[in-house]
C-alpha cells in the first residue's frame, strides 16, 4: 500500500501539492476559528469596542450610508454596531497568526521550497495585504446581512453573532484559498534546475 501511494505521489505531483495545500489551509482555518473568539473575548472587555474604526470610504451603501473597506463602527454587533476597534484587532491578529503559520507550512511542507525565505516572505506579505484589502472590501456585500439574519432576524443574540463570525470567516478563508494557491505556486516556484526559489 505504501509503495502504491509513493508511486501515485511521484506520478501526480501537482495533485499531491494541491492536496497538501488544501489540508494545511483547512487546518489553518480551524485554527482561526479557535483563535477568533478568544481574541474577540479578550478585546470585548476593553473600551476598544466603543472606538469607531471605519477606514477608506470608497462608495455608498444601498441605504445611502458610506461604504468603507474596513467598516467596524463603534458598539457591539448585537446592539447594531460593528464591533469597533476591538473586532478589527481580533480579526487582524487572528489572521496574522494564521498566515505566519500558513507561510512556513506551505513553504516547507507543500512546496518544499529551499529559496530565499526573506524574499518569499516579502512577496507573501504583499499578497496578504492585497488579499486582506480585497476581502475586506467584499465583506461589505455579505457581512451585514449575515449578522442581521443571525442576531436580529432569527433573534439569536450572542449565539447568532458567533455563528455569523464563523460564516464570515469561512467565506474569507475560501476567498483566500483560491487566491493564495496560484500566488504561492509563483512565490515558491521551481526553477529549471529543480531547485526551488522564492
Amino acid at each position: 500500500m505504501k509503495e502504491k501511494w509513493r508511486n501515485f505521489a511521484e506520478d501526480h505531483k501537482n495533485i499531491m501539492e494541491f492536496l497538501k495545500f488544501f489540508i494545511i489551509s483547512n487546518g489553518v482555518t480551524v485554527l482561526q476559528m479557535i483563535l477568533m473568539p478568544v481574541f474577540k473575548g479578550i478585546f470585548a472587555h476593553t473600551g476598544l469596542t466603543d472606538i469607531n474604526f471605519q477606514l477608506w470610504p470608497v462608495d455608498r451603501e444601498a441605504d445611502g450610508s458610506t461604504y468603507y473597506i474596513f467598516n467596524y463602527a463603534a458598539g457591539t454587533l448585537d446592539a447594531g454596531g460593528g464591533g469597533g476597534l476591538a473586532y478589527f484587532l481580533a480579526v487582524q491578529i487572528t489572521m496574522a497568526i494564521a498566515q505566519v503559520i500558513n507561510f512556513f507550512l506551505q513553504r516547507n511542507v507543500t512546496f518544499k521550497s529551499k529559496g530565499n525565505v526573506y524574499k518569499a516572505a516579502m512577496w507573501y506579505v504583499i499578497a496578504y495585504i492585497i488579499i486582506t484589502l480585497s476581502a475586506a472590501a467584499l465583506q461589505g456585500w455579505y457581512k451585514e446581512p449575515i449578522y442581521t439574519l443571525f442576531i436580529h432576524t432569527w433573534n439569536m443574540g450572542k449565539k447568532g453573532e458567533t455563528i455569523a463570525d464563523l460564516i464570515t470567516m469561512i467565506i474569507n478563508c475560501i476567498i483566500s484559498f483560491w487566491v493564495y494557491y496560484p500566488i504561492l505556486k509563483i512565490i515558491f516556484r521551481e526553477d529549471k534546475g529543480g531547485e526551488k526559489t522564492a
